[in-house]
């Protein structure tokens, strides 16, 4: 009982999907973001419009 606590503790912390949260929610089938991946959803949202940006791309080896 002590591991499962731990793991669903780090899943709920990383947002990582676990069955057990989704069977247990109750919400009619669509289970409702929790801890981490609240948080990870929130910096997928402000930060989208940087992907594939690359910082030092004008920079070659010699300036670095």
């Amino acid at each position: 009982m002590v591991t499962d606590f731990i793991q669903t503790y780090k899943n709920t912390i990383s947002g990582k999907y676990d069955s057990k949260r989704t069977m247990n929610s109750g919400g009619g089938g669509k289970a409702e973001l929790s801890g981490g991946a609240k948080i990870k959803m929130s910096f997928y949202n402000l930060y989208q419009e940087y992907d594939g940006y690359q910082a030092c791309s004008e920079y070659n080896d010699m300036h670095i």
